[in-house]
């Protein structure tokens, strides 16, 4: 019962995830691979200056996608009930390229998932969007998101100390992108770039310790929190990065 999908955030957003990321332990799939995405019960109108607002946000992400990793906006309304929040995370080691690439696909199935809704959040395989009409810009949220677990490999020893090395360096390392490996067990870790250095390392640290617990002895695990993300595999072919990329 490792595959399991958080039904705490119900309230505010109805997620969606796809059946083949549930089974499909690859992350070597296309960075445009979709993962989960949710949306708020709320409407807003048609024609309305919240539509504005957001379509302008949208474009705003779009844009910037095509030279920063990382940005964040708030599009300002003649009223509170017209302001838009907004922002995109891409992966640490996508090109700037496939960072813009990704994020205007994120944003086009956004539209489709989102349809007329005051909040949306898409996770694809290389990036992430978000906009809500209530701010969530800078505010760390640990709230379990998405859990996938693979098939139990059985209590290997060497492997699972490996893995749990493998998680610890994560622990560990600096950074908003942090990736790890020792022989078939590879490991990946990010944080949303709106949470300071002392906020991402605490989110990374849940999602690593819930990683460890909830997932056991399984073959691959994914945690996805709010702000954060924490994943490894002990399948050699299974990868975090681009087959192609020197990084």
């Amino acid at each position: 019962m490792g595959r399991t999908t958080s039904s705490s955030l119900l309230l505010t957003f109805t997620f969606i995830v796809s059946l083949s990321s549930l089974t499909c332990p690859s992350l070597s799939a296309s960075t445009d691979a979709f993962v989960f995405g949710g949306c708020t019960q709320q409407k807003y109108v048609q024609d309305s200056p919240f539509e504005s607002n957001l379509n302008s946000l949208l474009t705003s992400l779009v844009n910037s996608a095509t030279y920063s990793s990382y940005n964040n906006y708030t599009i300002m309304g003649s009223s509170p009930q017209d302001v838009v929040y907004g922002l995109y995370q891409c992966r640490g080691d996508l090109s700037m390229p496939d960072c813009a690439t990704c994020v205007a696909r994120a944003v086009s199935q956004l539209g489709v998932l989102c349809a007329q809704t005051c909040g949306g959040a898409l996770q694809l395989q290389g990036c992430y969007v978000k906009y809500d009409n209530t701010t969530f810009l800078g505010v760390e949220d640990k709230t379990v998101v998405l859990k996938k677990c693979g098939p139990s490999v059985g209590y290997d020893t060497d492997a699972m100390n490996l893995r749990d090395a493998v998680l610890g360096g994560l622990a560990r390392t600096g950074g908003a992108y942090r990736v790890g490996g020792s022989g078939d067990v590879q490991g990946v870790a990010q944080c949303i770039g709106d949470l300071s250095t002392g906020e991402c390392q605490d989110c990374l640290s849940e999602a690593i310790m819930r990683l460890k617990s909830d997932c056991g002895t399984a073959d691959y695990g994914d945690m996805f929190l709010a702000k954060c993300y924490a994943r490894y595999t002990t399948g050699g072919p299974h990868v975090y990065t681009k087959s192609h990329s020197g990084k």
